[in-house]
C-alpha cells in the first residue's frame, strides 16, 4: 500500500519483485510461500502495482534447489516471468531452475570484509 501511494504521488510506475521467504526464516523478510498468491493478487488488483516476478534467498544451510523450484512454481501459477534467485555459490542451480537474475557479487568482487559490530 505504501509503495502504491508513493507511486501515485510521484507519478512513477515501478516494476516490482515480491520477495518470498521460502525457508520461513524469522530473520529474513518476505512473504511466506502459502501467502504469496494472495499478496501478488493484492499488489496487482488492489494496489495497481506492476508485479513482474519473485525473488528469494534460500537458507544458507539447505540445498537451494527445492527453494528455487518452489519459487518457480509460485511464479508460474501467477504468470510471472522474472525469477531473481541464486548467488555466487548456487547460481548454476538457480539457472537450472529458471532464474532470470542472479546475484554474483562475491564471485566478481571477492568476499566482503565485515566491519565488527555491523550486520
Amino acid at each position: 500500500a505504501a509503495l502504491a501511494a508513493a507511486a501515485r504521488k510521484t507519478g512513477r510506475r515501478p516494476r516490482v519483485l515480491v520477495q518470498v521467504n521460502t525457508g520461513a526464516e524469522p530473520q529474513k523478510a518476505g512473504v511466506l510461500p502459502d501467502d504469496a498468491d494472495a499478496l501478488i493478487a493484492a499488489a496487482r488488483d488492489v494496489h495497481g502495482l506492476t508485479v513482474e516476478g519473485l525473488m528469494c534467498i534460500p537458507p544458507a544451510d539447505e540445498d537451494p534447489a527445492p527453494h528455487f523450484a518452489l519459487l518457480a512454481a509460485i511464479a508460474a501459477r501467477n504468470g510471472l516471468s522474472v525469477l531473481s534467485m541464486g548467488m555466487s555459490g548456487d547460481y548454476l542451480t538457480a539457472i537450472e531452475a529458471g532464474a532470470t537474475h542472479v546475484r554474483v557479487g562475491s564471485a566478481l568482487f571477492g568476499e566482503r570484509n565485515m566491519v565488527p559490530g555491523a550486520s
